[in-house]
C-alpha cells in the first residue's frame, strides 16, 4: 500500500535527498586521482547521482573521496579538511594505497586512511577502475537509503 499511495517517512525522504545532491570532496594523492578524475567524463557521468559539483571547499562538501596513498605529513592537512566538513560527512578510500598503505609498507606512508577518520566504503584496486569508485559510490547510497548512520557514529572519531 505505501509504494501504490506514495507515503513515506520523515527518514527515508531526508537518506533520498541526500543521496541525491551529494556534493564530494576529492583529496587526490596519487594515481588514482587520475582514475577518479575521469568520472565526471560523459562516459562515466557521475551527474546522473547529482554529483557533477566536486567541491574544492571542505565547508561545502558531505563526502570525502581519498585517492591515493597517504602520508603521514599529508595526514594532518586531511584530517583538517576532514573536521571542516559538515556533518552528516561520509568517506571513501579508494584504492589499495588509501584502505592498507598498498605496496609501500614504510616509514613515510600511512598504512589506511582509517587512522586518521572513519571510512565508510573502501573501494579496492591499484588503481581502481571509475567503474569500481561508481559501485562505491552506488554501495554507499545503499547504506544511506537503509538507514545505516555515517562510520563516525558508528565507530567513533579516530583520535
Amino acid at each position: 500500500m505505501e509504494d501504490a499511495l506514495m507515503t513515506t517517512t520523515i527518514e527515508k525522504a531526508v537518506a533520498w535527498a541526500q543521496t541525491g545532491s551529494m556534493w564530494p570532496d576529492t583529496f587526490g594523492l596519487a594515481c588514482c586521482a587520475i582514475e577518479m578524475m575521469s568520472i565526471v567524463s560523459s562516459r562515466y557521468d557521475i551527474a546522473r547521482f547529482g554529483m557533477e559539483r566536486f567541491s574544492s571547499s571542505p565547508r561545502q562538501a558531505d563526502l570525502l573521496i581519498i585517492s591515493g596513498r597517504m602520508t603521514h605529513k599529508m595526514a594532518a592537512p586531511a584530517r583538517q579538511v576532514y573536521d571542516q566538513m559538515l556533518e552528516p560527512k561520509w568517506v571513501i578510500a579508494m584504492g589499495a594505497c588509501a584502505s592498507s598503505g598498498g605496496m609501500f609498507n614504510n616509514y613515510t606512508v600511512l598504512q589506511g586512511v582509517d587512522k586518521i577518520f572513519p571510512v565508510d566504503i573502501h573501494v579496492p584496486g591499484c588503481p581502481p577502475r571509475p567503474e569500481a569508485l561508481m559501485e562505491g559510490i552506488v554501495r554507499l547510497h545503499e547504506k544511506i537509503r537503509a538507514g545505516v548512520p555515517p562510520a563516525y557514529e558508528i565507530r567513533g572519531v579516530a583520535e
